[in-house]
């Protein structure tokens, strides 16, 4: 497979692709969308465009398809942005057209469930970039974090390096996106405690492969968008983080043995492993408890490498995923890991 190559890039005036891959969640919450699109042309100066199936809560595979076609055939639209995730993309793989999508390549922004569509494009020779959703980041009660917002321009606008940054300040508790209130002000945030890094000892570079972790251990269990020569991710930089479904210690650990155990783990001389969610509505956390839960996922991160990939560098608590601020990552595209230096820069 060839290296995955960056598609052009839109400017501000143009069309931007709004689709909803997995859940059409902005059906069922539409304040969190609606201000989302207000941002996407007020702050970005795009024009957002929606598809059929955009708000459509329960839409068949075949219509978020049909969605994708779309919004990669349409000669005027320059960008696509998923609205949300969601936990069934990948039954839409199957129905989605290589050649078409090959042949219009566009910067396709999204994270959580759509690794799924962003692990496709790779495949199809196309850098994606894991991140900013309409709801979740741009959609953000009062304003987006300065950080998300200015990756995101950079990512949407720019092509180069651009040099990630650890958080000032961060958040994990979340608000009711059906109370207006909600949206009222900013959500309260708590100081950044910088990176963690191990085996610091060398500089790598290369093209990123990875995403959600629960994503990525779904897509192998259905041997979807993984490249059958494991060479194809040699001397690349590995990125993962997890969900708000919160899973245990036990769970990572066991995804990343059973990735050890294909021989892709060794693959990669670089892991950038996202902050994990440590607070749902499901399991509202105390700090304190989320301290011992986010302790435990580095723990269970490292006892795996330790097995399978021992003098890997890896990078921990990156500001990537399912947390705040979102920074931008290209997917299939370029990342600089640069240890001694403590710096990581990606290629946009």
């Amino acid at each position: 497979m060839t290296a995955p190559a960056y598609p052009p890039k839109p400017s501000p005036g143009d069309r931007i692709a709004v689709i909803s891959p997995s859940s059409g969640l902005p059906g069922l919450l539409p304040l969190p969308f609606e201000l989302g699109l207000e941002r996407l042309r007020e702050e970005y100066g795009l024009e957002p465009v929606e598809f059929p199936a955009t708000r459509k809560m329960g839409s068949t595979p075949r219509e978020r398809a049909d969605d994708i076609h779309a919004a990669f055939a349409d000669p005027d639209i320059r960008a696509v942005i998923a609205s949300i995730g969601g936990d069934d993309q990948i039954t839409v793989l199957p129905l989605l057209d290589r050649e078409l999508i090959r042949a219009r390549p566009k910067p396709f922004f999204g994270m959580s469930d759509n690794t799924n569509l962003l692990a496709f494009l790779r495949t199809c020779g196309i850098v994606g970039y894991h991140g900013a959703s309409v709801m979740a980041e741009l959609g953000r009660p009062g304003a987006m974090h300065p950080q998300t917002a200015e990756s995101l321009r950079a990512a949407l606008f720019t092509s180069g390096p651009y040099e990630l940054r650890p958080a000032k300040r961060w958040r994990d508790v979340g608000r009711d996106w059906a109370d207006p209130a909600t949206f009222d002000a900013e959500p309260e945030t708590r100081p950044g405690d910088g990176w963690t890094w191990v085996n610091p000892d060398r500089v790598v570079e290369g093209r990123s492969w990875g995403g959600c972790l629960e994503i990525v251990g779904w897509l192998l269990m259905a041997d979807r968008e993984i490249a059958p020569d494991l060479a194809e991710y040699e001397g690349g930089v590995l990125f993962l983080e997890t969900s708000e479904e919160m899973p245990s210690a036990e769970e990572v650990f066991r995804t990343l043995r059973n990735m050890g155990e294909r021989g892709l783990l060794r693959r990669f001389p670089a892991l950038l492993m996202g902050r994990p969610k440590t607070w749902s509505f499901d399991r509202p956390h105390t700090p304190e408890e989320g301290a011992r839960y986010a302790a435990a996922q580095r723990e269970a991160v490292l006892r795996a490498l330790r097995m399978y990939a021992p003098d890997m560098t890896v990078v921990l608590d990156v500001d990537l995923g399912h947390t705040d601020p979102q920074l931008v990552i290209p997917y299939g595209g370029l990342i600089r890991v640069d240890g001694p230096a403590r710096r990581i820069t990606v290629t946009y």
